[in-house]
């Protein structure tokens, strides 16, 4: 898994495009990775053939562990028959190291699309054993890969049989006597919080690595004391039963029992829910609200469809709404800013990166199109719908994402008449656009059926006082109500 940087450590693979055997070229997407934010297919750098798929679909990886082997070149092929070929030393056992993905050509390297990459390795150094204890310190670790396993059954067996109910079915780790079992920091966390001795997992990642499903199997109950046990221990077992099967984290969907389902929270969802946690508890929040007759922008709507300058764009209140509050961050600058909590500064913001909140089957992202202030209507409508469909496609690239300024959540395309949103970190106002409904509404001193919505603001108090806020949401409802000021306050 390579380094995609920004401070992302892992990363979950959603789809394998090739399987054992199948013939890659350099450049070749073979799998579609999801990362806190976004998807992004990840292309393999060298020709060859598919060994192993190391992790399954559904499985979260850390960056720098290997998740797929590829014979390179025609004599590549016959390397992992070569350990098994050689049945006495079993500290031989654990050498599919050549044809992983760790050693790499020293031209191209695995990356994410649109990430550089780390040159750091993956490789370890290989550990010292005590003296004496070195064969049955490698065997545990050798039962791990498939290509291995017939090379280290004799030797393995009286181990792996000794003990199986301290364990709860799992065998030992692989780390010998006196050694301390092969684990990156994250998972030495998730041991801890599960009070899981890693002394007593067995690993299952290259090079005899614990990972979090090794940690996971650890700490489920395991099926075996309900065959060999007597009745009464296996009458409460069907419940918590289905729990040791998902210690894989392939499947999406976690069910606990009958009435409950745990779905795992990961990639852009957990990414989000800690954007949002840090946004409500850091910036204090401040809602106004405004509800306007918006007829005279709907009818303006339906005369641009019809329009030969706005042929073939997309044409919706969206598009006019985010035109009225560009024009509403013009005469009221000070409403597109940042706090700069490191130099206690407010940071002014000459330019205006327009996020759209989309919700997508992968959570809620916020894509902004660049420097939305400098483009034309029809320009505006292009990009609304370039990032409308992307984000729907879950193609959002990380960049994407990056250095807004204001955003626009629409909930009344939910039939949601207003909501009190929170502001997407780094920004300092957040407008959320109600639905537009039908009501009896005062027009020209007589009671009549107009479009009425409802637009809520949102803005951190410390960057937008209440004269400040209430002129920008003022200003936007103005221009909705009377569309001309587009014309007249640009």
């Amino acid at each position: 898994m390579p380094d995609v940087g920004e401070g992302l450590t892992e990363a979950e693979i959603l789809k394998w495009y090739v399987q054992p055997g199948d013939t890659v070229t350099d450049g070749q997407v073979v799998c579609e990775v999801e990362t806190a934010k976004a998807a992004v297919e990840l292309p393999i750098p060298f020709d060859g053939t598919v060994h192993e798929l190391c992790f399954p679909e559904g499985t979260t990886v850390d960056v720098g562990q290997v998740i797929i082997s590829v014979n390179v070149g025609g004599g590549a092929a016959p390397a992992p028959e070569a350990p098994v070929a050689e049945t006495a030393p079993a500290a031989a056992a654990p050498a599919p190291a050549p044809v992983e993905e760790d050693e790499q050509p020293k031209g191209r390297q695995p990356v994410l699309v649109g990430y550089g990459v780390a040159a750091s390795s993956t490789k370890r150094r290989a550990r010292k054993a005590p003296a004496g204890t070195a064969p049955a310190a490698a065997a545990p670790v050798a039962t791990a890969p498939a290509v291995s396993a017939p090379a280290v059954s004799a030797p393995v067996a009286p181990v792996a049989v000794s003990v199986p109910e301290q364990l709860n079915g799992h065998a030992p780790a692989g780390a010998g006597a006196g050694g301390r079992p092969l684990a990156k920091p994250p998972v030495r966390k998730l041991a801890k919080d599960l009070g899981v001795d890693l002394a007593t997992v067995t690993p299952t990642g290259p090079d005899g690595i614990i990972t979090r499903e090794d940690v996971h199997a650890a700490a489920a109950p395991a099926p075996a004391p309900a065959a060999e046990a007597p009745a009464p221990v296996a009458a409460p077992a069907p419940v918590v039963a289905p729990v040791a099967a998902p210690a894989s984290v392939a499947p999406a969907l976690v069910s606990t029992d009958a009435r409950e389902t745990r779905v795992p929270v990961k990639g852009v969802r957990k990414a989000t829910a800690a954007a949002m946690v840090g946004s409500a508890f850091t910036a204090p929040h401040v809602t106004e609200f405004v509800t306007f007759d918006i007829t005279r922008t709907m009818k303006l709507v339906e005369e641009l469809k019809a329009g030969k300058d706005m042929a073939g764009l997309r044409v919706n209140p969206l598009l006019l709404i985010a035109k009225a509050v560009l024009v509403a961050v013009r005469r009221n600058p000070e409403i597109n800013a940042a706090w700069d909590e490191a130099a206690q500064e407010i940071v002014l913001k000459h330019y205006v990166n327009l996020g759209i909140a989309a919700a997508t089957p992968r959570g809620l992202l916020v894509p902004n199109i660049k420097d939305a202030h400098a483009q034309t209507l029809p320009e505006l409508s292009a990009s609304l719908s370039e990032l409308i469909s992307t984000a729907r496609d879950g193609k959002t690239t990380p960049a994407a994402m990056q250095g807004g300024t204001f955003t626009i959540t629409n909930v009344g395309v939910f039939g949601v008449d207003t909501g009190t949103p929170i502001l997407n970190p780094g920004e300092s106002a957040i407008l959320a656009v109600g639905a537009i409904k039908l009501q009896p509404w005062v027009h020209k001193g007589k009671v009549k059926p107009r479009q009425v919505t409802t637009l809520a603001l949102s803005f951190d108090h410390r960057l937008v006082d209440g004269e400040l806020g209430s002129k920008f949401l003022a200003d936007v409802a103005a221009i909705l109500e009377q569309p001309k000021r587009l014309i007249t306050w640009s």
